[in-house]
């Protein structure tokens, strides 16, 4: 391996996770990595001082240029559009080249849409790379004072989303398992305590699956639609349910004949009652991985 690419290699997790983040899609962020690697491979190493800031910049603005054009695809988007879940790799000790991505919350890169792309680049820039406003400034072509008010102005919208983003994985474990076996045992009031009074509730089947085309709002609403899907699948045969992990937090996988069907994501509220349901049902963006253990699954 020569040093040019040994020394992309050793950023390309980092820059899957960058681009990750920028795009919510495993197969974008792919591509411009992909693109960057082109751009590094044709530059003139000898003129580049600092190589994972340059590899950084440069995936900052493929990422830019390909959300963009995301965005207007998203515009006539069918239902909700979610970012891809990223499952966790059954093989602990086989490299995932998303591992450092999974770290990244889906209610986090969801949140993420509401900002301008640029806000978006530099709330990630500066929170999940620690990059200085200087690179910030030379990567968006822009000033210092302007990427400290691009991160701050990112920073105040995504507190106004109502999930948090710090929930660890035991709490989210605690809370999915309470709701979700109250939803088996038909314990509808238990289940109902447990969503904030605002909560919502989002699914993404993409026009492939059948799902919500608006948010569900409110505990009532979120109940009734949940009611109905349990009540589905106690007359209709090959269901089956697992707990997973998707985003390094733990989810619920619901399977048809062993095909994985759709992801289900929690997400507490401020007062630790869930305030944000993820729903993935778009095959496209599922991976289907297969349950690892048949005897682990319980049937719902």
């Amino acid at each position: 391996m020569n040093m040019q690419v040994e020394i992309f290699e050793a950023q390309r997790s980092r820059l899957i996770s960058l681009c990750y983040r920028m795009l919510g899609e495993r197969d974008r962020a792919e591509d411009a990595v992909q693109d960057t690697w082109l751009r590094w491979a044709a530059a003139d190493q000898g003129r580049i001082e600092d190589p994972a800031a340059w590899l950084r910049r440069v995936a900052t603005n493929i990422a830019l240029d390909t959300l963009r054009a995301a965005r207007r695809q998203r515009e006539v988007y069918v239902g909700p559009w979610l970012p891809e879940p990223l499952f966790a790799a059954e093989a602990p000790e086989v490299p995932h080249p998303f591992e450092l991505a999974q770290e990244c919350e889906l209610a986090l890169v969801w949140a993420m849409e509401r900002l301008s792309a640029k806000e978006r680049a530099a709330f990630i820039l500066r929170e999940a790379f620690d990059a200085s406003y200087a690179e910030i400034a030379t990567t968006l072509n822009a000033t210092e004072a302007a990427c400290r008010q691009l991160v701050s102005r990112s920073q105040k919208k995504l507190q106004k989303t109502g999930p948090r983003f710090d929930a660890t994985a035991e709490e989210i474990a605690d809370l999915s398992q309470r709701f979700f076996m109250a939803i088996q045992m038909e314990e509808y009031d238990k289940a109902l305590d447990l969503l904030a009074p605002d909560a919502v509730a989002l699914s993404d089947g993409g026009a492939k699956a059948r799902a919500a085309r608006r948010p569900l709002i409110g505990p009532q609403e979120i109940l009734q639609v949940l009611r109905a899907l349990q009540d589905k699948s106690r007359h209709e045969p090959g269901w089956s349910m697992r707990v997973g992990r998707v985003n390094a937090k733990p989810a619920l996988l619901r399977y048809r004949f062993d095909q994985l069907d759709s992801v289900t994501a929690l997400i507490p509220g401020p007062d630790g009652r869930i305030a944000w349901i993820y729903i993935m049902r778009n095959p496209d963006k599922l991976g289907v991985p297969q349950p690892a253990n048949r005897n682990a699954q319980a049937n719902s």
